[in-house]
């Protein structure tokens, strides 16, 4: 009698380290399809969210009415998080004075020092996740091909115990152990097209978040006299540049 062919029929007569291989290939598909739907509406909250904060900054006529605009509404997005650090880090210099260590250097370098380290908790809150994709496209067509190796090896074993070796006989368990390579494929790829659109999305998100870090740098400075001298008969000297902000992170 024929023999059917199809994938129920691959699970039925898979042994035990096949479905080992088939579990393991179904946790990387269903963790890298979570990733990719969860990131991928995250993201984009995110940016109109962003948008609509960096319009309502943009359009106000001082420092002091962005306060109550984050005072309003709470941080939502890196931009607003970033601002609201920045200033919270001018009114404790402001409160406290310059005499304990995390002021130590000036208001500038308190801001700077809390830009630079908002833009880098922001880095670490985009990239999470993104290991798992790479582990799921790195690793999920060798899975696959490793159960290919094996159900072949399976399929062989059991076709020479039979006794038979005609084409018919061969042709159903071999195309059943070629499934293993198509399912590592299936998971891998979907994943480093994910993998690749959400390191370019972080690359030019950590980029506007760095420039706009710039230009807060340069307002809360002029506004809280950051760059002033302490002697008005001393020679003024330069402020701390805002391309310290980032650190030595390329983008």
């Amino acid at each position: 009698m024929e023999q059917g062919i199809g994938f129920a029929h691959f699970l039925t007569h898979t042994d035990d380290l096949g479905r080992i291989v088939l579990g393991a290939l179904l946790l990387f598909s269903t963790a890298s399809w979570y990733l990719i739907v969860t990131k991928t509406i995250g993201n984009l909250v995110t940016r109109r969210r962003a948008d609509a904060f960096l319009t309502r900054f943009w359009q106000a006529k001082s420092l002091k009415e962005v306060r109550g605009l984050l005072e309003r509404q709470p941080p939502n997005n890196a931009f607003a998080v970033l601002t609201g650090q920045a200033l919270d880090a001018v009114d404790t210099g402001e409160r406290q004075g310059l005499h304990h260590l995390a002021a130590a250097g000036g208001i500038g370098e308190l801001i700077t020092r809390v830009l630079r380290n908002g833009i880098d908790q922001e880095a670490a809150r985009v990239e999470s996740g993104l290991t798992v994709l790479a582990s799921a496209g790195s690793s999920a067509p060798y899975i696959g091909l490793f159960g290919t190796v094996w159900s072949i090896y399976h399929a062989l074993v059991n076709i020479g115990l039979a006794g038979q070796g005609t084409l018919d006989k061969v042709a159903g368990p071999v195309g059943e152990a070629l499934i293993m390579t198509a399912l590592g494929l299936a998971v891998a790829i979907p994943a480093v097209l994910a993998y690749n659109s959400f390191n370019r999305r972080n690359r030019l998100w950590l980029a506007r978040l760095d420039a706009f870090a710039h230009d807060l740098y340069v307002l809360v400075a002029v506004n809280t006299g950051a760059n002033g001298p302490a002697d008005p008969h001393r020679p003024t000297r330069p402020a701390a540049q805002p391309g310290g902000v980032h650190g030595d992170r390329q983008l």
